[in-house]
């Protein structure tokens, strides 16, 4: 029935508003539906995905293809509008039943749209006193929220040259080697031993929290033969320690956590490079919780590999990770005899991508996070107005007036050496008599402020503070006492 209209509208003196009438009532025809005049005051909606397959326009020349659907499209989406009118007049409860059979859509999708994603988007405002992330400050935010330019685009470039000197200040290295990896610190973490390490060789990992065991984790899956130094969540390790261990198992690679925050450790730098460097051995750091709030100093501390998170001290959100190689562990890197596990994490690729390789053209690698740049090339800006110096006196000052304000509640510290303790991140030895998970529930219905317990090995034996960054505050010192102290007077006790 509906083939024949065509030749009307492939005759040019035929009038367009004459058409459009046809066309209009012929597509009714063609739906299945009941014949109904436009001229009363019914509005109706044309279902496109109903009349769009019987529209057969291969019949026709090109010319009149273009007009039909052209015709098409401006008429139904005319139609649509007067619909959307009707369903507001005083006719609509009366037209209610012919509208509804107009409107019913047939369609191929059987998994109707989630509820959930038909509301609006809702994040409670929490105060993050974890040990990451941290609190987002405004103006990395607002960074973030720019609108993305390409990632192959030659101010995307720049960008991402100014993130390499950002990063190269923030670990006090002139590594051309530098970069940030598209993920959080366990992507710098992968890329490290991955592009480091071979299957069989022989490495030697430092655990005394969850990070080394994390770290040995990715190394054997990788194939390499892993060897432990073991102590409990924050015990360290003197280097006579480590360098017997290191004569002993000859590793090619040893890792050390300098901010171990499932403990709240700040581990002891000094002097490891060098027995490394002795025993022919590439020396890896985690400084994910510590990168600004501790000191550490790559090139004078002979670190080899050293990584960190963009959310904590950074107060970026999470979703990059800086890291940098010195000459040697490019050397190692670069000479392997097997390609790297991951193809993500492979350095001879990253390298170019982030213009380390030399070359003078950067080639398609990966799609990196663009507004993860953004807002980790301006917590880096903000750090490098600050100063090192000044946020590292800033993380030690309020991280003191945390634990006077514990101890005068009555708490204690789990790490009883100051000096070893953690500045971003204060472990509380668990209080007698108390459910951790109570207090920690308790604090964040009432208070709304986030505080967690210990993660792998230190799961109950410790709650743990985080003030980093832009939380870095005494005010927020004394919220996070304030919350405590209301926990411990109301919340009850475990019956002994």
């Amino acid at each position: 029935m509906y083939w024949r209209m065509w030749p009307i509208f492939a005759c040019p003196s035929f009038s367009s508003k004459r058409a459009d009438w046809l066309f209009e009532r012929r597509l009714l025809f063609t739906t299945g539906q009941r014949p109904v005049s436009f001229k009363s005051s019914h509005k109706i909606r044309l279902n496109l995905s109903v009349c769009l397959p019987k529209l057969h326009l291969g019949y026709l020349g090109t010319r009149t293809s273009v007009m039909m659907q052209r015709a098409f499209f401006g008429r139904s989406l005319l139609l649509a509008q007067q619909a959307a009118v009707g369903l507001d007049s005083p006719l609509a409860p009366r037209s209610a039943p012919l509208l509804q059979r107009l409107e019913r859509p047939m369609s191929s999708v059987t998994i109707p749209p989630p509820a959930c994603m038909l509301r609006p988007l809702e994040v409670p405002m929490r105060y993050l006193f974890g040990p990451g992330p941290s609190n987002v400050p405004p103006r990395i935010l607002a960074a973030g929220a720019r609108q993305i330019i390409g990632h192959t685009h030659t101010e995307m470039y720049e960008i991402m040259n100014d993130i390499k000197k950002g990063i190269q200040y923030a670990f006090q290295t002139e590594n051309h080697m530098t970069i940030a990896m598209s993920g959080s610190g366990h992507a710098a973490m992968e890329c490290a031993v991955f592009n480091t390490v071979e299957p069989g060789e022989s490495v030697l990992i430092s655990i005394n929290g969850i990070w080394g065991e994390r770290v040995a984790e990715i190394a054997e899956r990788m194939g390499a033969n892993v060897h432990r130094m073991v102590k409990t969540p924050g015990g360290y390790f003197t280097n006579k320690e480590i360098e017997q261990a290191i004569a002993k198992y000859k590793p090619v690679l040893f890792f050390l956590a300098h901010g171990e925050s499932s403990a709240g450790l700040c581990h002891p730098v000094d002097g490891i490079g060098d027995i490394c460097r002795k025993h022919n051995c590439l020396f890896l750091v985690d400084t994910v919780a510590s990168l600004g709030a501790a000191p550490i100093f790559m090139d004078k501390q002979n670190i080899d590999i050293l990584y960190c998170g963009s959310q904590k001290a950074l107060n970026a959100p999470p979703g990059t990770a800086p890291i940098s190689f010195n000459d040697r562990a490019c050397h190692k890197m670069f000479n392997r005899k097997t390609k790297p596990v991951s193809y993500l994490f492979d350095m001879t690729q990253l390298s170019n991508y982030w213009g380390c390789d030399g070359k003078p053209a950067r080639v398609y690698h990966h799609t990196g996070p663009v507004s993860g740049f953004f807002a980790l090339r301006e917590a880096l800006a903000i750090l490098a107005e600050k100063g090192l110096e000044e946020s590292w006196k800033k993380h030690k000052e309020v991280a003191a007036y945390l634990y006077r304000g514990l101890e005068d509640l009555g708490l204690k510290l789990f790490i009883p050496e100051r000096d070893l303790r953690l500045p971003s991140v204060t472990t509380i030895a668990i209080p007698d008599g108390y459910d951790w998970m109570g207090l920690l529930t308790y604090i964040m219905k009432h208070h709304q402020i986030e505080m967690t317990g210990g993660l792998g090995p230190s799961v109950g034996m410790v709650m743990r503070i985080g003030l980093m960054g832009y939380n870095c505050e005494k005010t927020n010192a004394d919220l996070a006492l304030h919350a405590l102290e209301d926990a411990l007077k109301n919340y009850k006790k475990r019956r002994a």
